[in-house]
């Protein structure tokens, strides 16, 4: 093992980055499968970092040719597959799965070089797992061949598969991208995947051929639901855009008028204005109340599920292109007393930007929020819409058998002590970390797969477009 440097950066309102201090951790001297509490003081400023570091060996993740493929040995993959079987649920909880990857080849990608050609390499992308294949260079129709292999530690994970033009000392060309939920994954079947653009929301140029198989024990997966998801180590941050703002208030808008149309149809039924349906609900309405049971609630939402399974509904989402403004300050002032209003004025501008970008964030979130309860019904992933009905019925039993009060202090007891039995352990909330798995409907989008004669049109745009 070796040494681990750890950087600390502070960020002030323009998004100008300053390092604030450096340490290191001797990974040698600390102990295998152990939380570790470490306070690291910082080397150039006053100040300390406290880390908990968990060493644990890394095991499924390879890079190999076509010829030597872990599944394709029966031996192999009979073993692999008995590591994930039933009778092994309860041994080592935080192993899910193993996932393979064959990256066989892109054809027609686009011409990033002057010369007409590119110098292509993929980037797969699983959680905070990063592995890339090879450059091979003067192409456009790159066959890579290559095996990867990846330990699953969340089944709702996403893959993604990004392809850049290699250019030197410079950051790469993108070429294209495709996002491949885990839950999607059609076992052993070569599929071609259309390249979208970095919003994943459109037809880029190209596509990919991809092999994938998935073994993983849906006992862990379904327990791995309730916990929260690992956050990613680096994420882009979300730039302000005028057209996401306007997409995340329709959003808003449609959860808004459908709860408004809810309380408008409850309310045609008290004043009568369709003599059948009122009556019909003054009906369910007496039975219900009369026979009213701490049951029924879950059983009514399990008879949801039931209902939009036999008839499932399909959410039409739009495409939407994003676009991002920016502001310009085209006014020199020559004079230094006027260069300090200037400074002020820019100062109200980033903190007009700021303000601007939560609210966008806050609408996402909300709009979110009801778009994955809407999808969780929808059976938008059969795997969540599933164990939602499981634990529904499950509560639906318990709730028939057992009082409430009961019930109650057992979550009571739980919350309680769960600090207790466990210092390190993460305050989460069950039903969100569950609802962060189901895609919104933007995600639906992302996730979507494209047929490979929709992205016949061309796309040639300059390397400073992309």
């Amino acid at each position: 093992m070796g040494i681990l440097d750890i950087e600390v950066w502070g960020k002030d309102s323009k998004k100008h980055e300053e390092r604030l201090g450096t340490c290191k951790v001797d990974l040698s001297t600390l102990p295998l499968k152990q939380t570790n509490r470490l306070e690291l003081p910082l080397d150039s400023c006053v100040g300390a970092v406290l880390m908990l570091i968990t060493l644990t060996p890394c095991s499924g993740v390879s890079v190999s040719d076509l010829c030597v493929c872990p599944l394709e040995d029966p031996s192999e993959r009979q073993q692999i597959t008995h590591r994930y079987c039933l009778q092994n649920s309860l041994k080592d909880m935080k192993d899910i799965g193993i996932l393979q990857v064959k990256v066989l080849k892109a054809v027609d990608l686009l011409a990033a070089d002057f010369s007409g050609k590119s110098d292509p390499f993929c980037l797969l992308e699983l959680g905070n797992d990063q592995l890339q294949t090879h450059t091979i260079y003067k192409t456009l129709n790159p066959e890579w061949n290559k095996v990867f292999t990846f330990p699953v530690k969340d089944v709702h994970d996403v893959l993604e598969v990004t392809v850049f033009d290699e250019d030197g000392d410079k950051p790469p060309d993108f070429l294209g991208k495709v996002s491949i939920p885990l839950l999607s994954i059609r076992d052993g079947q070569t599929n071609c995947y259309v390249l979208k653009n970095k919003d994943l929301e459109h037809a880029f140029k190209g596509v990919i051929y991809l092999e994938m198989d998935l073994i993983y024990n849906p006992i862990k997966a379904s327990l791995r639901t309730f916990t929260p998801r690992e956050k990613r180590f680096v994420e882009d941050s979300r730039k302000l855009s005028k057209k996401i703002l306007s997409r995340d208030v329709d959003r808003v808008k449609r959860i808004t008028m459908a709860i408004w149309n809810t309380i408008q149809f409850l309310k045609s039924c008290f004043q009568w204005e369709s003599t059948l349906r009122s009556a019909v609900a003054f009906v369910v309405f007496l039975v219900t109340v009369w026979n009213f049971e701490l049951y029924m609630i879950p059983l009514a939402l399990l008879l949801l599920f039931v209902y939009n399974f036999i008839r499932p509904m399909k959410g039409k989402v739009g495409s939407i292109q994003d676009s991002q403004e920016s502001t310009d300050l085209d006014d020199e002032e020559e004079e230094d007393d006027k260069e300090s209003e200037k400074k002020g004025i820019i100062e109200r501008i980033y903190m007009v930007q700021d303000i601007v970008a939560t609210v966008q964030q806050i609408l996402e979130e909300i709009a979110s929020f009801g778009e994955r309860i809407k999808n969780t019904f929808n059976w938008t992933v059969p795997f969540l819409s599933f164990l939602a009905c499981v634990i529904l019925a499950v509560a639906t039993i318990t709730l028939y058998f057992i009082p409430l009060r009961y019930i109650v202090l057992i979550w009571g007891i739980n919350k309680f002590t769960k600090k207790l039995r466990n210092p390190y352990a993460i305050d989460n909330n069950e039903f969100l970390d569950f609802l962060s798995r189901v895609p919104s409907d933007v995600q639906k989008v992302q996730y979507a797969e494209l047929r490979p004669c929709s992205s016949q049109s061309p796309l040639r745009k300059k390397r400073s477009a992309l």
